[in-house]
């Protein structure tokens, strides 16, 4: 199971952001706004959170984002390839500096056997078209999943946000 995200870890992260006048915005699907919630459970959120977007259907990943529906054809939703362009398109969309993206199957039910429960797709970037995108095999019911994806989702930007920002 992922280590928790603390509220500490939040604070770091957003002192971090806002000593640098930088912005940070999700793109979730799986997590249903998980993150973004996490994000604006601390006070003084909103200088560094301009907002986020849940895209759970392929549907809105296209429309509001620009998701290739050939990507999404060719890859599934829960693929590099999509979480890459989530990224591009969240990062445009709300004129953020750091963005996340999740895609990936929560469960009980959804699975196949390339892609079983548990597969989560994680992506993290800057503006300045840096990318980290990892696929994930997380264990649990929905809501262990789900948790456990925010709080990788966010110790990767946190580290991210340290290595790219020069403090």
């Amino acid at each position: 199971m992922a280590k928790n995200f603390s509220k500490k870890d939040m604070i770091k992260l957003q002192n971090l952001l806002r000593k640098s006048k930088k912005t940070i915005t999700t793109a979730e699907s799986c997590t249903g706004g998980l993150v973004a919630s996490m994000i604006t459970k601390i006070s003084g959120s909103s200088d560094i959170f301009n907002g986020s977007i849940v895209t759970y259907s392929n549907t809105i990943k296209n429309q509001e984002l620009g998701v290739l529906n050939e990507s999404l054809d060719k890859f599934g939703a829960v693929s590099k390839k999509v979480v890459s362009e989530m990224l591009d398109g969240v990062l445009k969309k709300f004129e953020a500096d750091f963005a996340i993206a999740i895609s990936g199957i929560a469960g009980p039910n959804g699975g196949t056997k390339n892609k079983p429960v548990g597969t989560i797709v994680i992506g993290i970037a800057s503006n300045n078209n840096i990318k980290k995108i990892k696929t994930y095999h997380l264990k649990g019911s929905r809501i262990s999943i789900q948790k456990q994806s925010a709080n990788i989702a966010l110790s990767k930007i946190l580290k991210f946000v340290l290595k790219t920002i020069d403090n």
